[in-house]
């Protein structure tokens, strides 16, 4: 039987596939665990790595002034009713504020950092909502039959109701735009699948114009054809600028590092400064509870209500449980089962991070 020069070298190819994991198989494994590897402090690490110099600074800088000239064009196609968005290695987060901060004026801006670990996207939509209908007010375009609707508030108002308010049949397209600048629209606060079906159906709202960069090499499979081409309607520009992510990496843990104390509780200060006051005095009750109790497994939900009222924090179990949300959110609260069945709340940080963070809000 003869054997043809494509069989053979198909013969071959086979014969060395398996004598390799034959090898491999019979080789010895190594005794290493990654448990064994002497990590180092994050806060040390993130200090080493800001004293790194930057390279070919003019080279960059020359890069992001040639891209200016391409600002006209963009706020022309945001205008004919296109979404702009920027790729390409570095972080764009500086570009697209410049091209905001300079080319969009006319416009009211709304910043969006998905980067974040977690992002109320409601609040983002009734956030939209408020500017746009300050705009039709200043232009004094509201007609008078939606006068008692548009007096509503919108935090009452459903997803639906505000996405049609911000489609805004009723008035003109001129009548106000609001511009939706979007650093990392594939960042993990906003990569879910429910999430980027809101982000399409805010970008396809008449007064709505989107700007968002992408770094994530899998991020176009996010959408659908419709989201694509309808919803969202990218132009797409190639823009790399080479500049380091500083800020999109801040909250993400460094490879090989451990978050020490100090970290951890910096972390959190950087968290809670973005919540409410009465927000920030629930979680110090349910922090000096902590450190008072020590050896309890947490705080029941009932008896940080009974504080919470009885300091007027809180009016009802539902603005305690609207606290509680964006607490567990943002990973600055957990709950466990106590040993007599009841829920409780505790805050995942050591005895020490604690103490400073409730020092650092004290201050």
């Amino acid at each position: 039987m003869e054997i043809n020069d494509g069989d053979e070298d198909e013969f071959g190819f086979s014969r060395n596939y398996f004598l390799a994991k034959d090898m491999a198989a019979s080789g010895k494994k190594s005794s290493h665990k990654l448990s064994d590897i002497n990590l180092v402090d994050e806060q040390e690490l993130r200090a080493e790595a800001s004293n790194v110099e930057p390279k070919h600074e003019k080279e960059i800088e020359s890069l992001m002034e040639s891209y200016k000239s391409l600002y006209s064009k963009w706020v022309f196609e945001l205008r004919c009713g296109f979404g702009l968005l920027m790729y390409g290695f570095g972080s764009k987060k500086a570009l697209i504020e410049d091209f905001a901060s300079t080319a969009l004026t006319e416009y009211s801006v709304v910043v969006i950092n998905g980067y974040l670990q977690s992002i109320n996207i409601k609040q983002v939509v009734i956030t939209l909502a408020e500017l746009l209908r300050d705009q039709l007010k200043s232009k004094r375009r509201t007609p008078s039959r939606n006068l008692s609707k548009a007096q509503q508030p919108f935090n009452t108002r459903s997803m639906d109701d505000l996405l049609a308010f911000l489609d805004g049949s009723q008035v003109e397209e001129n009548d106000g735009v609001v511009c939706v600048v979007i650093h990392n629209i594939d960042g993990p606060g906003l990569r879910d699948s429910e999430t980027q079906q809101y982000l399409a159906q805010i970008a396809s709202c008449s007064h709505i114009r989107i700007v968002a960069s992408i770094d994530h090499v899998n991020a176009p499979l996010l959408w659908d054809k419709k989201m694509v081409h309808t919803q969202f309607n990218w132009c797409w520009y190639h823009v790399p600028t080479f500049a380091p992510y500083k800020v999109e990496g801040m909250f993400f843990p460094l490879i090989l590092a451990h978050g020490g104390s100090a970290q951890s509780a910096k972390t959190a200060a950087i968290v809670l400064q973005s919540l409410t006051p009465n927000a920030q005095s629930v979680f110090k009750i349910l922090a000096e509870h902590q450190l008072s109790h020590p050896d309890e497994e947490g705080m029941p939900i009932d008896n940080l209500y009974t504080v919470s009222r009885e300091r007027f924090l809180v009016s009802s179990q539902v603005t305690l449980n609207s606290h509680l949300t964006e607490f567990k959110d943002h990973d600055l609260v957990k709950t466990r089962r106590h040993s007599d069945g009841q829920d409780c709340l505790y805050i995942p940080l050591a005895s020490e991070a604690l103490e400073k963070l409730l020092a650092d809000m004290n201050q």
